[in-house]
């Protein structure tokens, strides 16, 4: 991971701040370290990113905001197992054009389409997430019915991905094709990999007919695509602007566009006093991370804010 990798804690906070800001951080999301040597290596990839996230916010010419959370004490290797998205291989890119939209903005949150942010842990499995939350949304969508379906499902059966190790939405959705989903509370997640347990009596009578992809790099398809239903995307998230996201417009270059973390796009809108558009989009680090669970990203054409724009697509459901 890039976020940190190049920087050097250079003591511009002095020792005490630190170790109270710090010890804060402990106490808040109640961490717990077996060695004083633990104790002190995590203390210092704190301060490399405390240090990281003042220059961040020092910048006139952002529009949001960084600063600690759950992962302000994880080395990459350790985030990276998050970022669990990884490209279909000699995948076929053959994009719907949809007829455009006039809407100035659209909210499947405040709709009652979308389901609570979630929390995928350490495993990368953000693909099944982004593919389960798509299919919740489109299943609410032509039934008016809210159910949650299971991550682990996909985590364990979808042989195409590699569980934890990563994955895709498009393999899910083909997996979805010939299996129904589970509902969350009958195949429970357990954010590990394990033996693929799908019970077709039990599972729920819910799944994809077929999926579309959208031309994502033209604005004006992502929005008509967005305004039929919540698009499952894929977006850089192994940044520093990224991982300690706490609020506002996200409009920085620096999020990168090397697809590795899944997502899932749930409406737009602007900001009243910049006029500047944003995409809404809900992750699955649970509602401590960014605005709630959610972050919001720049519109700007090609690809897109951390690559958001680069490969949109969304499922059909029976």
């Amino acid at each position: 991971m890039k976020a940190f990798a190049t920087l050097a804690f250079a003591g511009a906070v002095s020792a005490s701040k630190l170790s109270s800001k710090f010890m804060e951080f402990v106490s808040t999301h109640g961490k717990s370290y077996g060695t004083v040597e633990e104790f002190e290596f995590r203390k210092a990839l704190f301060a490399i990113k405390d240090e990281a996230y003042e220059t961040i916010n020092s910048n006139p010419a952002h529009t949001f905001t960084v600063g600690h959370n759950k992962f302000s004490d994880f080395t990459d290797s350790e985030f990276s197992r998050m970022l669990g998205y990884v490209a279909e291989v000699n995948a076929e890119y053959n994009p719907t054009y949809l007829p455009e939209t006039n809407a100035d903005s659209v909210n499947w949150v405040t709709a009652g389409a979308v389901s609570a942010v979630k929390d995928q842990g350490q495993c990368g499995s953000c693909w099944a997430f982004s593919s389960t939350g798509a299919l919740e949304s489109a299943h609410y969508l032509v039934s008016g019915e809210s159910l949650l379906f299971s991550e682990q499902q996909l985590v364990d059966c979808v042989k195409l991905s590699l569980g934890c190790n990563g994955g895709n939405q498009s393999t899910a959705f083909r997996y979805l094709k010939t299996s129904n989903a589970e509902s969350e509370s009958t195949y429970p997640y357990k954010a590990v990999n394990q033996s693929c347990a799908y019970n077709a009596a039990s599972a729920t009578k819910v799944g994809v007919t077929s999926f579309t992809q959208v031309a994502g790099s033209n604005v004006a398809q992502f929005k008509a695509a967005l305004a039929k239903q919540p698009l499952s995307v894929s977006i850089e998230a192994d940044t520093a602007v990224f991982q300690g996201y706490t609020g506002g417009i996200l409009n920085s270059a620096a999020c990168g566009t090397t697809l590795d973390h899944a997502v899932l796009a749930v409406g737009w809108g602007s900001d009243a006093a910049s006029g500047q558009e944003y995409w809404i989009i809900k992750n699955s680090w649970s509602s401590s991370w960014g605005e709630n669970g959610y972050i919001r990203l720049a519109i700007v054409d090609g690809l897109g804010i951390c690559g958001v724009q680069s490969a949109p697509l969304y499922p059909t459901s029976n």
